[in-house]
């Protein structure tokens, strides 16, 4: 972890309710600058909700969410999503677009970059995350690990603060885990802030500087890979481990 502790996030007792069934229960924790944050559980836990709600995807009913100690919802979706950038479990590439340009159609709309400026910043992140040979290919002549290896090149050309990654790597095949987390361990390796809800034990413990354990709406331990995933003070966070 970098040692600026500049704090990015400060995630205040945020609830959130769908209908009758509180899905978060008061979740507090703060982001620094250049973390790198496994949130693991067991699905239905709220972890994605969670990534969504920070996202402003979902819309939370209490506590709050400060970037750089500004109420998230005050902010400018556009500008605030463009520093918080977010990579999907179903990529969520358009579909009529080659790589190239959903790598480029963000940078030119939202951050208002031109035409050349923005081809030259998707080719750069398309070739390190290994895509750029398949710059002009759509994404249904891609497997699914190349989608996902776009998908992070498009939320890397927006130049953010901060990427979330909900679960990346659940919707691949066995054979392609391996070439989406080795380009988020390059990335971790950047100085670059994640939050990365993950299945991946190996990624959480190598490449974390902290493991969160959620569990049916609350954080139930927060700490070191180390501290969490060798040394769990919870039950239920033993559970969890021995089924991983």
């Amino acid at each position: 972890m970098s040692e600026q502790q500049e704090t990015i996030f400060q995630i205040n007792g945020v609830t959130k309710q769908f209908g009758e069934i509180k899905v978060l229960k008061g979740i507090t924790f703060d982001v620094s600058k250049g973390e790198v944050i496994s949130i693991i559980g067991s699905s239905g836990s709220g972890k994605s909700t969670l990534l969504r709600c920070i996202n402003r995807l979902e819309e939370f009913n209490d506590g709050s969410i400060l970037w750089h100690e500004k109420d998230i919802r005050t902010l400018k979706l556009t500008e605030y999503r463009a520093k918080v950038g977010m990579v999907f479990q179903q990529f969520n590439l358009f579909s009529n677009m080659t790589a190239m340009a959903n790598c480029m159609v963000g940078q030119e709309k939202v951050l208002g970059r031109s035409k050349k400026e923005a081809e030259e910043r998707a080719e750069y992140y398309l070739q390190k995350v290994g895509m750029l040979p398949f710059a002009n290919a759509k994404p249904r002549q891609l497997s699914g690990g190349q989608k996902q290896r776009v998908a992070i090149a498009r939320t890397l050309s927006m130049d953010p603060e901060v990427i979330l990654f909900d679960e990346p790597t659940s919707a691949l095949d066995p054979e392609m885990v391996g070439e989406v987390l080795t380009v988020m361990k390059t990335l971790a390796g950047t100085g670059l802030t994640m939050l990365v809800v993950t299945h991946e034990m190996g990624f959480a413990h190598d490449v974390s500087d902290r493991v969160i354990f959620m569990s049916d709406g609350v954080v139930l331990e927060d700490g070191t890979p180390a501290q969490v995933l060798e040394h769990p003070q919870k039950q239920r966070t033993r559970e969890f481990l021995s089924f991983t």
